[in-house]
């Protein structure tokens, strides 16, 4: 025991338990918000198409996210026979550890993050964009044309969307001065981004749904001609690490427009009783509404043709982010010259 003592004497020992502790808690908690996420959406689009939704597993139906997990992880998972067996494992994998990874850089109130670096903002994208290659490698090793053809449009949309998500992003670090996402939020403390560089939050909304592969740019996922997508050939805990990797990068996504244009943790006002509720409550509350935001363009908007979606960010939102980057780098050495 006095050992166990010593040990825990040592800060270093201190600091790597406690970022453990935390890890393991943002984990959890993401977990437990994708799970309840399939539920509230599964409830908002049955509640908009004058659907009940589910509701008999448990009161008002909480249980549900968990049978449907007991049911994936009972359900037989196969290889095909002519996939390659390893990379048709490890793909499901590539899309799950990068959409939890990318939340040690989230900070969900000031101090509150597990690292936060300079380059959070630049780290942020570089792993989210990470997903694309799990997408490919599901598609190529499944061995089949359904997949490969889901897999292809899906690289292709994921590409075309992350240079005016880029671009979006970067007239936010030219207002803010900094890729620190705490400095960020604390950049907003009077104005949120949403009002200057509101075009930039619709562009950015739009573009988030484009990049999770949420309708209506599911394409990749079109069951009409392409059955399920880059995942037919999946099922019980490959499906299910799809789904996951999917809603936890919704989720992500949510808290990164929340933090970019809304303020992040910080409250409408800076009033009482504003200001006594917790950081971590208002980035939750401006998380979930840009979430219903996704249910909400799921359930009320029809699928894009494909050369409706590409047109859309090559030949619109593309040009558009350039020259509201201009313009937003114009005004603010306008605005730094008359200042002076």
């Amino acid at each position: 025991m006095d050992f166990i003592l010593q040990i825990w004497q040592d800060p270093m020992v201190q600091q790597a338990f406690w970022m453990v502790f935390y890890t393991v808690v943002v984990i959890l908690g993401v977990i437990l918000s994708v799970a309840y996420l399939t539920l509230v959406e599964r409830r908002v689009i049955g509640r908009m198409q004058l659907r009940i939704g589910p509701n008999r597993v448990g009161p008002f139906g909480l249980l549900q996210p968990f049978a449907d997990v007991f049911k994936m992880l009972f359900k037989e998972a196969f290889v095909p026979s002519g996939a390659n067996k390893w990379i048709f494992i490890i793909a499901p994998m590539m899309i799950m550890v990068p959409a939890f990874a990318a939340w040690a850089v989230i900070p969900f109130g000031e101090g509150m993050v597990l690292a936060d670096i300079n380059l959070g903002l630049m780290y942020l994208l570089a792993i989210s964009s990470l997903g694309v290659y799990g997408i490919l490698m599901a598609g190529w090793a499944s061995n089949s044309k359904y997949p490969f053809l889901g897999a292809v449009r899906s690289a292709a949309q994921m590409v075309s969307y992350e240079v005016s998500m880029g671009l979006t992003v970067l007239s936010v670090i030219l207002m803010a001065g900094s890729m620190n996402l705490t400095e960020i939020v604390m950049s907003q403390q009077g104005l949120w981004y949403i009002i200057p560089a509101f075009p930039m939050f619709v562009v950015f909304v739009i573009s988030a749904l484009a990049e999770t592969n949420r309708a209506p740019f599911d394409l990749p996922e079109a069951e009409a001609e392409l059955v399920a997508g880059y995942n037919v050939e999946y099922s019980g805990t490959g499906f299910a690490l799809f789904m996951l990797g999917e809603y936890a990068s919704m989720i992500l996504m949510s808290a990164l427009t929340a933090i970019l244009f809304l303020g992040g943790w910080l409250p409408p006002l800076d009033v009482a009783p504003l200001n006594m509720v917790p950081g971590f409550v208002w980035l939750a509350v401006k998380t979930a509404a840009i979430l219903f935001i996704f249910l909400w363009a799921r359930a009320t908007l029809p699928r894009f043709r494909y050369d409706q979606l590409m047109r859309l960010g090559w030949k619109i939102f593309l040009p558009f982010t350039l020259i509201w980057l201009v313009l937003t780098a114009t005004a603010l050495k306008l605005i730094e010259f008359w200042g002076a």
